[in-house]
């Protein structure tokens, strides 16, 4: 069996387990995967991941740099991004999430955890851009649309905030937070 072969099963596998919750196989799995064929960033993803679910933040980190090392990804990025929110450094944690969205402007990981660390740093209308880009791709995201009639609110941009929350409440009438603040505006 080729290692290329050996490095997507256990790769799989890892995935497979850590699907099921069973931290323990995804883990010696990825381990496995990350031991074949060179070096790829997946299994270091899946490593994070399970360090995240187990509450080590330092580990977590560790796999999504190693990850990142190999090859840079809105993954990676955006997963170092939720790590340092968690720590509380929320300027590098609103750097990574941009750097995410530039890689992939339709990350919702990184979107939202840019739209929240903006909020926390009082950056709001720099993410405003992002949400905007990330409707352009996908115009009926209803959470998407709200957070960008929230940040338009946030700064001083009423009108378009009632323009962006009509619009939605068009597209997707039961959705009771956009008519809620909409009442408020």
């Amino acid at each position: 069996m080729s290692s290329h072969l050996d490095y997507e099963i256990n790769k799989e596998l890892g995935e497979c387990y850590l699907f099921m919750g069973e931290l323990d196989k995804a883990e010696s799995y990825y381990h496995k995967a990350a031991g074949s064929n060179g070096v790829h960033p997946d299994p270091y993803l899946g490593l994070a991941t399970i360090a995240v679910q187990r509450g080590d933040l330092d580990q977590a980190m560790a796999m999504y740099r190693k990850a990142d090392g190999i090859s840079s990804s809105d993954k990676s990025l955006a997963g170092m991004g939720l790590i340092c929110v968690q720590q509380g450094r929320h300027e590098e944690a609103f750097d990574l999430h941009g750097r995410a969205l530039t890689a992939n402007p339709e990350n919702l990981i990184a979107l939202f955890g840019l739209v929240q660390t903006a909020h926390m740093l009082g950056r709001t209308g720099e993410a405003i851009a992002p949400l905007e880009h990330y409707l352009e791709l996908n115009p009926g995201k209803s959470e998407v649309r709200y957070a960008l009639g929230g940040c338009l609110t946030t700064c001083g941009r009423p009108d378009e905030a009632k323009a962006q929350l009509e619009r939605l409440l068009e597209m997707d009438p039961a959705y009771g937070p956009a008519a809620e603040l909409l009442a408020q505006l």
